[in-house]
């Protein structure tokens, strides 16, 4: 059987949460879980940041799919939708089920305040976005207080809690990240409810942007969300680790190519390692040539082409390496940050884009 598999150690993602907790202490944590957990496994990580020993405050996802997906397989934390609603049936649905909803653009407060019928015991949580720059989603800074009152009159609106994201916070260097910042200070300053704003470069980076909660995404499955960084700067910890086998090993003499297109030729007479995994499975076929592979306890670089469910590295001839031998495409002694670099591409690419051909195994 192919040994494609991507492993996921649930602890890693508990101890990547207690680093979040240490670099926004006292702050409530709004876990991001959008996009299959960034491809770690929605419900399998909702659960694990449900522990009753170490839980988050909150877990944020993108859209009502997703929500549903979490409350049918009994996840009971408060959940937020970050895109809001897309149309008067999904408001329905979040009332339902007891959804916190984002509030971005006028139809939405529109769909909001024109509910009829409800129930006395509704109390909705709303969040209410300010666009402070990103130029996304959310009020501008001129409608952002008349927005909060009119939610704010609703009866049955229980909360209206205030949120705005950073565009630029992986880059340290970025003054846009403090304009950001004050114009979000000043616009809500003098309203009530909790505040958010920082997502994981901005809990690492940028501390005045903590505020009442933090919105972790990218530092929770142990990857740095700042540029040109490795998790590991910040004690954080790999929850996957991309693995497949070494299954073909053959010796080429020098000018022999390897792959489509011949495009890469032996410099010498070299060993060459056919590795059991390919964009089919989620590896970027545009990976550079040197891209590294763990195998044996040390790299060995990526030459030729990666193909649909393979991919080759060249061995040397010295190392005593035999059919069978594991192979770690990112992960585990390998961060998946390095992957992306040699891959022109960002972690969040090569996370989500692990493909359904790959087996998955979770760790507790």
């Amino acid at each position: 059987m192919r040994s494609t598999r991507a492993v996921i150690n649930l602890k890693a993602i508990r101890h990547n949460l207690s680093i979040v907790r240490q670099l926004a202490s006292g702050v409530k944590v709004m876990a991001v879980v959008k996009a299959d957990a960034y491809g770690h496994g929605i419900v399998q990580v909702a659960n694990a940041l449900s522990d009753e020993n170490n839980s988050v405050d909150s877990i944020a996802v993108s859209c009502m799919d997703e929500a549903l997906k979490l409350r049918e397989s009994g996840i009971g934390l408060p959940i937020v939708l970050l895109e809001g609603f897309f149309s008067s049936e999904e408001l329905l649905l979040a009332i339902r089920h007891n959804l916190q909803i984002v509030i971005h653009q006028q139809s939405q407060l529109e769909a909001v305040e024109k509910l009829t019928d409800l129930s006395d015991d509704v109390k909705l949580k709303l969040w209410l976005k300010l666009d402070s720059g990103m130029n996304r989603l959310g009020f501008s800074q001129a409608l952002y207080q008349d927005a909060f009152n009119r939610l704010g009159a609703l009866k049955y609106v229980e909360s209206v809690n205030l949120m705005s994201h950073l565009a630029c916070a992986d880059d340290i260097n970025n003054v846009f990240n403090r304009e950001q910042i004050e114009a979000f200070n000043n616009v809500t300053k003098s309203l009530p409810g909790d505040r958010s704003m920082a997502n994981s470069a901005g809990i690492v980076a940028w501390p005045e942007s903590h505020y009442d909660w933090v919105r972790p995404g990218l530092i929770l499955y142990g990857c740095s969300p700042l540029a040109g960084c490795t998790g590991q700067l910040h004690q954080l910890q790999p929850a996957m680790t991309l693995k497949s086998q070494l299954f073909v090993i053959r010796e080429l003499c020098k000018g022999e190519p390897v792959g489509y297109g011949s495009a890469w030729q032996a410099k010498k007479m070299t060993r060459i390692g056919v590795i059991a995994i390919g964009y089919g499975d989620g590896y970027p076929r545009h990976a550079r040539e040197g891209t590294p592979v763990w195998i044996g306890g040390k790299t060995y670089p990526l030459v030729g082409r990666v193909s649909m469910d393979m991919l080759t590295v060249d061995l040397g001839m010295e190392d005593k390496l035999e059919i069978g031998e594991p192979a770690i495409l990112w992960g585990d002694n390998l961060p998946v940050e390095t992957i992306a670099e040699f891959s022109d591409t960002i972690p969040y690419t090569l996370l989500c884009g692990v493909t359904s051909r790959v087996k998955f195994e979770w760790q507790a």
